[in-house]
């Protein structure tokens, strides 16, 4: 059996009906915190997900992972699976798609510490997410992280 510690994530990808097919969809990205992403905009935006351990299923590590990252209980309702991709940092992620609604206002990101600024012996606690946002799919495909992209074809590929 192979260790996925730390190198599978799951992750939840809430989407919106805002009108006819893909054109009136939009889904819900987080903008990765912490300072090294403050500035960026393109490749900084991602599915809510985090690692999982062998042992915890992906469907539940992705649940889990959306209450941690945004402060919200994940919406019920019919689980798209979308599949799989490999980040360019090797690490496998896997999404679900789920329809739902949510008010970014209403988030309340979970938070990280690192040492910052580097080697100052300074630790500091960063949002996961700095901000959440609903975007359009050609919105989302210009600033997500670039494998992730796949899971915003795959949605619109599945009878929208």
């Amino acid at each position: 059996m192979s260790d996925r510690r730390g190198r599978h994530s799951a992750g939840l990808l809430l989407f919106r009906r805002t009108g006819d097919g893909a054109v009136g969809v939009e889904v819900l990205l987080g903008h990765m915190g912490g300072p090294f992403w403050a500035r960026r905009d393109a490749g900084a935006w991602t599915v809510p997900k985090g690692e999982y351990e062998p042992d915890e299923p992906a469907w539940e590590a992705a649940r889990r992972e959306f209450r941690e990252e945004l402060g919200v209980e994940p919406p019920e309702g019919e689980a798209v699976p979308l599949g799989e991709v490999r980040q360019k940092n090797g690490k496998i992620v896997t999404v679900w798609a789920v329809e739902g609604d949510l008010d970014p206002a209403a988030i309340a990101p979970g938070t990280f510490l690192m040492e910052w600024p580097p080697r100052s012996g300074r630790t500091q606690e960063f949002p996961e997410l700095d901000r959440v946002a609903w975007l359009g799919l050609d919105r989302a495909r210009e600033v997500i992280v670039t494998a992730q992209a796949a899971f915003l074809d795959r949605l619109a590929e599945h009878s929208l």
